[in-house]
């Protein structure tokens, strides 16, 4: 019996609350999928929510993330039960074409999304930069400023690089990756509940309103309002994500015994990160701007949120300082997943050793999302709406697959779910692909003028 199934084996017999600090040292790829979904896309859309609608769409995002994770429990339990890689499984017991256009979409968005995301972390290194130590060219645009710019993105893509770099070698740099990214999740949570913090002295916040925004109430009657809400529910977990879960379940050596840590997993290091950092944003964003004054156009940029934070009375170092930290965390973190998705869909389609140079080679092809920083601004209009049309469409049929693997008893034999479980887990399921599959069609119906 291995290390970890013994002491499964005795966190099972304790309480639901006495497992935790067990589940937590044992956890690791749940908290990469928080690190994954908690990009900059989450960011703009929490600070949107909060800005332009205060509190009133609160539960959009931990609905959302429910919808998310209950086909992320499916995806768990067939990879552990079986041990077979998802892209095969996909493949052999369901569509051959529609495996490696799931790869591909992978793939696709994990480049495609970095053009954006190395324009915020440099904006937002821009930022800790020029608070902390009075250096700045924000008043200085140009090609000066650009180039700036592009040597602090250049610098995050060296740290990510690095960091799955060594991943890629497995074994404790995995472990030592995971336990960064709980360190990483962690700061994210401390730096927007500062925020908050601060927010909340100052008065801006109403605790009672907040607090009644969780539950579902009146839907906004405005087309921005339901593309927001429709938008949120199909975005919470990307295509992306779908498809480095599974394989990054595999690397870490576990099987059937861990199916109870992989769902305790995904609480811990996805959902409860993941409704805490949205959350905090949007409370933080709705105390100080909605009803205000202050101009609020279309999405709210991050860099311009933390220049509003600090004018709204939390200061420089609470207003931009603190902020920015966990935005660029959330970037870093999302930068990182991409990266590994890439490995893992190079591995699947090429059929690639984890330790292979080819695969080491596969994690840099995001590389030249670099180059957001002087491209995003005239490219992000011309790919946005088929890369999202695409992976969008792509992710509730992939859902498909899975709610037909979960009821394929040849792929999970006597794993296979039986009974009334079965039944409320291919109901849950079905309301997910329904839900998900709604909220495509009607975002891109929208940027097409159909509604």
């Amino acid at each position: 019996m291995t290390s970890d199934a013994q002491q499964l084996s005795r966190l099972a017999a304790m309480g639901p609350l006495q497992r935790v600090p067990g589940y937590v040292r044992l956890s690791g790829p749940g908290w990469l999928q928080g690190a994954m979904t908690l990009g900059g896309g989450s960011a703009i859309t929490s600070l949107t929510i909060g800005a332009v609608y205060g509190y009133e769409l609160l539960w959009v995002q931990p609905l959302s993330m429910l919808i998310g994770c209950i086909m992320l429990f499916a995806l768990s339990h067939q990879t552990l039960s079986t041990g077979v890689k998802p892209f095969a499984a996909m493949r052999d017991h369901v569509n051959p074409q529609l495996a490696w256009l799931w790869a591909l979409a992978a793939l696709a968005s994990s480049i495609i999304w970095g053009f954006s995301h190395y324009p915020l972390s440099a904006g937002m290194l821009e930022e800790i930069i020029a608070v902390s130590s009075g250096f700045s060219l924000q008043d200085s645009p140009g090609m000066g400023r650009e180039l700036y710019l592009f040597a602090l993105a250049l610098l995050v893509w060296a740290i990510c690089a690095y960091t799955a770099w060594h991943y890629g070698a497995g074994g404790r740099a995995v472990t030592v990756f995971e336990s960064a990214i709980k360190v990483l999740s962690c700061m994210i949570v401390l730096s927007f509940a500062w925020v908050v913090i601060t927010a909340s002295a100052a008065g801006q916040i109403d605790w009672g309103a907040a607090l009644a925004g969780y539950v579902p109430g009146n839907l906004p009657s405005d087309r921005a309002g339901v593309t927001t809400i429709m938008a949120a529910l199909g975005t919470a977990v990307g295509i992306n994500m779908t498809f480095v879960y599974g394989y990054t379940l595999l690397d870490k050596g576990w099987g059937p015994a861990h199916r109870e840590l992989a769902r305790w997993d995904i609480v811990m290091g996805l959902v409860i990160p993941y409704i805490l950092v949205t959350g905090l944003i949007s409370i933080a964003a709705a105390g100080a701007f909605y009803g205000s004054d202050l101009s609020v156009q279309g999405k709210l940029a991050p860099a311009q949120a933390a220049a509003m934070f600090s004018d709204a009375g939390m200061g420089p170092v609470t207003g931009r300082l603190v902020f920015a930290l966990g935005v660029l965390g959330m970037a870093v973190g999302s930068l990182v997943m991409h990266m590994l998705c890439c490995g893992a869909a190079a591995r699947a389609l090429f059929n690639l050793e984890h330790n292979a140079l080819q695969y080491r080679l596969a994690l840099l092809l995001p590389t030249p999302a670099v180059l957001g920083v002087f491209l995003w601004s005239s490219m992000g209009p011309y790919v946005i709406l088929p890369t999202s049309a695409i992976c969008g469409f792509l992710l509730p049929i992939a859902y498909v697959g899975w709610l037909f693997l979960n009821n394929n008893s040849a792929y999970l034999g006597d794993d296979q779910p039986r009974g009334g479980r079965r039944v409320v887990f291919n109901c849950a399921m079905l309301l997910c692909i329904l839900t998900v599959l709604a909220s495509v069609t009607y975002s891109t119906g929208v940027a097409l003028g159909w509604f």
